[in-house]
């Protein structure tokens, strides 16, 4: 870094310099919206002129939805299921890793959830394709046939329950009063009992039937 915060031009090849302006771009949603991430900055950052950040990127708006899709996509790839893993400790590690990448991204993540950036158009479209996403792999890896007439139902009651997690985690991020241990089981535990869904339950109490309620 120079004196003037800006980064000494390093040559990268045209993949890796557009990753790193994203990835400079996604680092600045902890302290502001996606609207005032300023292309100014970033190219100083990244020690290129504002000119040849839009050889990478067609206008500012293009720039605020590559970062936007970065973070959804760097969030799901956290997350992804183990399929090593049975049914329930699938689910777990998932949660855990879920609690994991908040933690450790916590301020962006308030931030997209509840901050400004929470309603840009293309961060509102991508945080929703998020839920969708993760409700998907719920039933992907359930024993629900996609033609079983509860499943409209269910896809719905797993949109609910991410309602539940992210309100659950920012709060618990904000005040934690129960330990991280119980968080998990929280969040664990009250899927099988929100979505009211005797497959999934059934099938997740056969994994582990002493850790789930009723």
């Amino acid at each position: 870094m120079s004196r003037s915060g800006e980064t000494k031009r390093v040559r990268l090849s045209p993949d890796e310099r557009r990753l790193q302006l994203i990835t400079l771009g996604a680092e600045l949603l902890a302290e502001r919206a996606l609207e005032d991430i300023s292309v100014e900055e970033i190219a100083k950052q990244a020690g290129i002129s504002r000119g040849l950040l839009f050889h990478y990127f067609d206008s500012k708006h293009d720039f605020h939805e590559a970062i936007a899709r970065h973070v959804s996509v760097e969030f799901l790839a956290a997350i992804a299921p183990n399929h090593s893993l049975g049914l329930f400790d699938m689910l777990r590690d998932s949660v855990e890793r879920y609690v994991d990448y908040v933690e450790e991204n916590g301020a962006a993540y308030r931030a997209i959830l509840r901050g400004p950036s929470s309603v840009y158009p293309g961060m509102l479209t991508y945080v929703n394709e998020s839920r969708s996403a993760i409700a998907e792999l719920v039933l992907a890896e359930a024993p629900i046939a996609a033609d079983d007439p509860d499943r409209p139902r269910l896809t719905l009651a797993l949109r609910g329950w991410m309602a539940f997690v992210e309100e659950t985690i920012l709060t618990w991020m904000s005040e934690k009063p129960i330990t991280r241990t119980e968080l998990i089981d929280l969040l664990v535990e009250s899927l099988p009992s929100l979505t009211l869904s005797p497959v999934l339950s059934a099938a997740l109490r056969a994994a582990t039937p002493e850790t789930l309620p009723g």
